[in-house]
């Protein structure tokens, strides 16, 4: 049984990362930290395991092969710095920096250690977006002209944040100087995630971002227009104020397209038998075990698909943008590494 610790449980997918550990047989969570004590404790309780009140008792200890980072974005800089240094392999929930240069400060820093590192980007292993890549790779889209991604839910209609585990909740998430972005922001990492997994890099964005309400001070949806370096053009829509999300993918080529609609893939192709776009297509790749999973398989020596650390780089680069865009009213070209 391998042992690992858990640093900083303030984010919103703490209980659902805690339920997979409980669930595990191969691992015992040793040890918890957070700066706040009584959040650490709670947490704690529910891994049956203890805390400490000194987070070097935790990457002091040969023991502990592997942390989990779940703290306020803000804090993660100084977490990763700690724990790259002490060897530690690494889960570190999304985003991975508050800023673009933060976050390549942080890969670079992850890749020197040469430590194993995941984050909580699941929807890679889905199988529509699995499917798409496939079909992208075969060529049987032809050229690639137009992209959407859209990832929205109802958590600020819902007051989602004002209730949890904790006495205040995961408010900490709606304060963009502890979070870096609002929920254009925070639903959005996921989308482009998927649309630089699939189309690569990006040359420039634009963006308009907004909010519904008043009782979070952050921003709650937004679209942007995004233009890849490959010439794709996309769209893609994030935020907290949708009570549906139709159409949440669609890749359109000059000899086919594929689309998601109330989870059924629809595919056209001149070249697949049968993808005439009208029924749904159910002949689809097996998914994979969620982001968290794949992190604990790779601890234990397993060949699974991973998310590097200037992948998540390159990523909150982008989201960087989009906010200087919405700024600005102007296209933004994301910052590189060397840049930052």
């Amino acid at each position: 049984m391998k042992e690992i610790g858990y640093v900083g449980v303030a984010h919103i997918h703490t209980p659902g990362f805690v339920d997979r550990l409980n669930k595990r047989s191969d691992f015992h969570v040793k040890a918890v930290w957070d700066k706040k004590p009584e959040r650490a404790q709670i947490t704690a309780e529910k891994l049956s395991t203890q805390t400490v009140a000194d987070l070097s008792d935790i990457l002091g200890d040969d023991e502990i092969e592997a942390v989990v980072i779940c703290s306020e974005t803000d804090d993660h800089e100084e977490l990763v710095e700690k724990a790259t240094a002490a060897g530690k392999h690494l889960f570190v929930e999304k985003p991975l920096g508050i800023s673009g240069p933060a976050a390549y400060r942080m890969a670079n820093a992850i890749d020197k250690a040469g430590v194993i590192f995941q984050t909580g980007h699941f929807m890679r292993g889905q199988a529509p977006h699995l499917f798409i890549k496939q079909q992208i790779e075969a060529g049987t889209l032809g050229k690639i002209t137009r992209v959407r991604h859209s990832n929205v839910h109802n958590g600020s209609i819902g007051h989602w944040f004002e209730s949890g585990w904790f006495e205040d909740g995961w408010m900490w998430m709606t304060d963009t100087k502890q979070a870096g972005v609002g929920g254009f922001g925070d639903l959005g990492a996921h989308s482009i995630d998927i649309l630089m997994w699939l189309f690569g890099d990006i040359a420039r964005v634009t963006a308009q971002i907004d909010r519904a309400f008043d009782h979070y001070d952050c921003d709650e949806y937004g679209e942007s227009l995004i233009r890849f370096e490959n010439g794709i053009i996309g769209t893609m829509a994030a935020g907290w104020v949708d009570v549906l999300r139709p159409m949440p993918v669609m890749v359109a080529g000059t000899e086919g397209t594929i689309y998601l609609d109330q989870n059924n893939v629809y595919f056209k192709s001149d070249h697949v038998e049968g993808a005439d776009g009208t029924t749904p297509w159910t002949d689809l790749p097996e998914a994979l075990p969620h982001a968290f999973e794949l992190f604990l398989d790779a601890l234990q020596g397993e060949d699974v698909p991973l998310i590097t650390a200037q992948e998540m780089a390159a990523r909150a680069a982008v989201v960087d943008a989009f906010y200087e865009a919405d700024k600005t009213s102007s296209w933004v070209q994301p910052k590189t590494n060397t840049e930052s």
